[in-house]
């Protein structure tokens, strides 16, 4: 199964400016975030940044918020409940009475329906800290049946042991793990494709 630009999205979880000293490896795992983002706008893949209590915690790093269409702030530890009315098109409202009740001159013809908003069941989390917030945000996605996919490389926690713990326990419950370069090469499938060379260029 390889991944698909027009049934993904990207959710970038965390990259805040008094965060980011701690992690280990911190400046890696956020140009690669930044990456991801610059590839997603590319490919027109939505993107959406989170922020766990930016009074403490501080804005997403500056290199990275212009890159998502919304940064979300959120006190729980799981971005899933401000990510979920996003990630998912909104349901169709219920049509109320019945046309035939009503007088003759009130009666409207019937209305073409638009087609239903294309639902983006494939979530690529990446984020900080990898044990916590983007843990709970991927377990909770799954229990939402969502295909969730957590990018590595632009992961991290203020250890290592905290970080990989969470990849085995993410690979445990159904995540896949990929890295940068995976992701921004199963969204093109083609070195034919038009967005190839300024890929290309982001990634190496």
């Amino acid at each position: 199964m390889l991944l698909d630009p027009d049934e993904s999205h990207l959710v970038l979880v965390d990259y805040q400016q008094r965060l980011m000293p701690a992690i280990h490896d911190g400046a890696s795992v956020l140009a690669n975030a930044v990456r991801l983002a610059r590839v997603a706008a590319l490919l027109e893949v939505p993107c959406w940044a989170t922020e766990q209590n930016p009074a403490g915690l501080g804005p997403t790093d500056p290199a990275l918020a212009p890159l998502a269409a919304q940064v979300l702030p959120k006190t729980a530890f799981s971005a899933a409940g401000v990510l979920l009315p996003r990630l998912r098109p909104p349901a169709r409202a219920a049509q109320g009475g019945n046309a035939r009740s009503l007088p003759k001159h009130l009666r409207q013809p019937p209305r073409e329906q638009a087609p239903p908003a294309p639902e983006r069941g494939t979530i690529l989390l990446a984020g900080c800290e990898a044990h916590v917030c983007l843990l709970q945000t991927a377990l909770e996605l799954l229990e939402e049946e969502l295909e969730v996919w957590v990018v590595t490389d632009a992961c991290g926690s203020r250890t290592e042991r905290n970080r990989d713990a969470a990849f085995d326990r993410l690979a445990g419950a159904g995540c896949e793990l990929v890295t940068t370069e995976m992701v921004a090469f199963e969204w093109l499938r083609d070195c034919e494709h038009p967005q190839f060379r300024e890929v290309l260029t982001l990634v190496k």
